[in-house]
């Protein structure tokens, strides 16, 4: 469905989503993003969700107010890689070179490549850990994918599919080790049972920091927009 705002200073994106369940149009603000989301049910014009959206612009706008602040990477500032502030540079050349405290980046299209590369570096530490988990609970995985998901940082498929959030790779070393440990262990136990909680300790060693590191910070890796 098309793009679609509330206008306004600033404008509101709208996302329209249709759904065979719903009966009626209903109204989502993503705790993580902040994504305005209108479903319809189907024969319902996008206008009329269009007109529903303009009468709860007010509730629309008090909400988003309390969001956290959402940052588009730029030259100067700064973004977390592995849990550390790292600030933002121009490339001399055509390649993204990263250290701990900065990362330089190419200055035409910026934010895509920057993304690109965080992908990358989130697969590579991903693979490493869950190759590691996968040995010491001695069961193979078929295969691991990253999304950007926004109700999950990762899940693992009855047929030994893993997949992850690549924002990882912006919280510290030890959050991303216990997500993967977390989804290994569905290798084993696909459930949250006590037996699933053995397991995960018996590969990872506690959890409990990484676990609540997540829990309280997690919110915020999702402010970096692409």
């Amino acid at each position: 469905m098309g793009q679609h705002h509330l206008p306004g200073t600033p404008p509101v994106p709208l996302t329209l989503r249709r759904s065979a369940r719903a009966r009626r149009i209903s109204l989502r603000i993503s705790q993580l993003d902040g994504r305005v989301t209108l479903t319809l049910p189907r024969g319902v014009a996008e206008r009329e969700a269009i007109d529903f959206a303009r009468s709860k612009e007010a509730w629309i706008r008090e909400h988003l107010a309390v969001q956290p602040d959402r940052s588009v990477p730029v030259l100067g500032g700064t973004i977390p890689i592995e849990g550390v502030p790292t600030r933002i540079e121009a490339a001399p050349g055509a390649r993204v070179l990263w250290q701990a405290g900065t990362i330089q980046v190419p200055e035409t299209a910026l934010a895509a490549r920057l993304h690109r590369f965080l992908r990358e570096m989130a697969r590579d530490r991903l693979v490493a850990a869950c190759d590691f988990y996968a040995a010491e609970l001695g069961r193979p995985y078929t295969r691991i994918s990253l999304r950007d998901t926004r109700s999950r940082w990762g899940s693992c498929t009855a047929d030994g599919g893993l997949m992850f959030s690549w924002r990882l790779i912006l919280a510290p070393p030890a959050v991303l080790r216990y997500v993967a440990a977390h989804e290994v262990a569905h290798l084993a136990e696909m459930n949250h049972s006590p037996r699933f909680w053995a397991e995960v300790t018996r590969i990872h060693g506690p959890y409990e920091a990484p676990r609540r590191w997540l829990r309280e910070n997690g919110a915020e890796l999702h402010s970096h927009q692409f």
